[in-house]
Parts: C-alpha cells; structure tokens; sequence
C-alpha cells in the first residue's frame, strides 16, 4: 500500500511514507513550529519516496491524546490532504491512538509486550494506558496490541506500572522520580514509523473512516485554569509543604 503518515501531538514532528515494502522517514521540531512546517515536509517526504498525493491509499495520523494545537493541526492536514487526494476523488483516513503508538515504538525498538503507555499532559498531569501485545502467526504484524477501552488522565504519582510491565513514553523525562519509580522504562515518542506498522491490521479492521468523520482524541476537556484556580492550587502547594 502506498501510505502517508505523521503525528503532530508531541514537540517532534514525525512524518512517514510507505511506497509498497519502502518506508522514508522525517523527524524535525514540533510544537507551535508543526503547523508551519509539516506540508512542506511531507511533500519533501513524498517526493523523496517517488509518490504523489494521487498514489495514496490512505492518509494516517495520530490523533490523541496529546497537544491540542498539535491534534488539531494533524487533524485538518489529514483531512485537506485526503478530500484533496486522488485529483479530488479523496481517500479515507486512518486515525490512530497516539498511546497505542508508544507502545507499538516501545515494542519495535526494545521488544517490550507488556506497556503502561504515558504522555506529559502537561498541567502536572500524564495520559495513561496499558497495553499487552498478543502474539498471533495469522495477523498482518504476528501479532496485535490488547488495548483498554479508556485512558487516563492522573498526576504522575497515580500512575501503577505493574510488576513485568515497562513504562514507555516521554513523561519521565517531565516527571522523573514522581513517575512510576524503580519500574523499567524506555523513553518512546509516538512516531509516524509505529502508525504505518499498526496501520495494516486498523484498516483490515476498518478503522479507516472518510475524510470528514476524521476527529482527535482528546482526554482532557480543559485546558487552561482560571486567574482562581491558579491561585487556589498555588495556595493547596503551598500548604503541603512541610
């Protein structure tokens, strides 16, 4: 298949295209820089894989949790690029699950199978989720990720890591000792690179959707703390101190 991936919901861009059994990949800056700079990568990518917006199959991209500026930006790209696709004809999109994706980076490149997945949500907060991957001969990748049907949103400290699982992701960097300590972890991004390698058994199952039903993941609902409850958090810290 011939398939256009990125994922925008963290400060790196990561862009990836499939060309048949070829992958190109991009890495560069994300974060408020995104949304000026991922077209212009992505056609780079392109044409540095030989295809055009005609040749694809499906435009893949993650679609949450994560940055909401990100989200919303790989969001509306996804859905220009597929309504626009095929000289107008479009091709559906394929949405993928940003934690799922840390997980499926964690297995490729240190072979965990067992995954308690975490995103810095900032607002001293992580997004959460654990999953198992699920040996199988018959499946496209030999095998699939058991997933759960929600995901968290918790401070650092109520993040469990169960004994024989390992911590994926990028918020210990943010967190460190208050995230899960003394349990395994790797540092793992949710890269376009893992969205192509789950991409092939999402859309034998039809996850793909069209262009306009395309929509990001969000967990948290808020955003932004009123001047109020700034200080009222600033208040409870400050009481907590010994």
């Amino acid at each position: 298949m011939n398939l256009l991936a990125f994922d925008t919901s963290t400060d790196t861009l990561s862009i990836a295209v499939q060309h048949g059994a070829h992958v190109c990949t991009h890495q560069g800056p994300g974060g408020a820089q995104a949304s000026t700079t991922l077209i212009p990568a992505l056609r780079a990518l392109l044409a540095e894989a030989g295809l055009t917006f005609a040749q694809l199959d499906a435009v893949v991209f993650g679609r949450g949790p994560g940055s909401f500026t990100g989200l919303r930006t790989a969001c509306s790209v996804a859905q220009g690029l597929a309504f626009g696709a095929r000289g107008g004809q479009g091709v559906p999109v394929l949405p993928v699950d940003t934690l799922l994706a840390v997980a499926e980076e964690a297995r490729a490149t240190h072979g965990c199978t067992r995954v308690v997945a975490t995103l810095d949500a900032r607002m001293d907060e992580v997004y959460t989720a654990p999953f198992e991957w699920l040996p199988d001969a018959a499946a496209p990748a030999g095998g699939s990720w058991r997933a759960p049907q929600d995901f968290g949103l918790c401070a650092p400290e109520a993040v469990a890591v169960p004994a024989g699982w390992t911590l994926a992701g990028n918020a210990r960097t943010a967190y460190g000792a208050r995230l899960a300590p003394g349990a395994p972890q790797v540092p793992c991004l949710p890269t376009a690179a893992a969205l192509l390698r789950l991409a092939p058994a999402l859309l034998a199952a039809g996850a793909a959707v069209p262009a306009d039903a395309a929509l990001p993941r969000y967990i948290r609902d808020k955003v932004a703390q009123t001047t109020a409850e700034r200080e009222a958090a600033r208040l409870a810290a400050q009481a907590a101190r010994p």
